[in-house]
Order: C-alpha cells, then structure tokens, then sequence
C-alpha cells in the first residue's frame, strides 16, 4: 500500500503540543517521547508532532499546510465544533465562514500549523 499513513507537524516545544492536541482533538498519544509523539487517529494512519532538528521549527519558520478535521452533518456541526475549540481559547485565524466546499474556519497551534474544520467530502 502506498497512500499517506503518517502527517506530521512541527513543532518547538513537544510537551506543550501534546497538551494541546491531546485537548483539542480529545485523544491520547499512542506513543510518547521526548521530541516526538504520535496519535493514532484511524487503524494504522498517525498524527504525530516532531520537534525536529532546532533549525526545523523555529517560530519564524512559515507554515504552508493545514492539518485538516471534517465534521459530518449540517452546517451547525462545524459551528459547533468551533464553539468548543474557542472556548479553549485556541488562536483563531479564521472564524466561521463558507467557500465553496461548506462551512469552514482555521485556527492555528502554538507553532502556528494551521488546523482546518470543515465539512466531510
């Protein structure tokens, strides 16, 4: 099999991004160490976080991907999603708003790796 089974950000601080990933998405890594940490999110597919060599994730570095969440149902789903999240007072980037796929809004890590909610293809 050849399709994509590992999405990984970078980070700068690893312990404070398991803490913030393990809150937002309400998981618990499945493997823990000091600079890198995976989440399995589906049988064999990981999200993981990876402090890299110090010269990978320093907070000047841009960030060009988004880590993507499709919530199934109406439009009220995403909403809802975002309710939640901001309540956590998350770094929003973009509220709420629709493009043309659905419903849609964009908030950012502690790193600033963007992080999409949308709805499900």
């Amino acid at each position: 099999m050849t399709a994509p089974n590992l999405f990984l950000n970078y980070v700068s601080d690893a312990e404070r991004s398991t803490a913030f990933y393990s809150d937002l998405f309400e998981i618990e890594p499945t493997f823990t160490s000091p600079r890198y940490v995976a989440f399995e999110v589906a049988p064999g597919v990981l999200f993981a976080i990876w402090t890299g060599r110090s010269e990978n994730a320093v907070a000047g570095t841009p960030r060009t991907s988004e880590v993507g969440l499709m919530v199934p149902g109406p439009a009220s789903a995403v909403d809802e999603v975002y309710r939640r999240w901001a309540a956590k007072g998350v770094r929003v980037v973009e509220g709420p708003y629709d493009e043309v796929f659905g419903r849609t809004f964009v908030i950012a890590d502690p790193d600033g790796n963007l992080i999409r909610v949308s709805p499900v293809d």
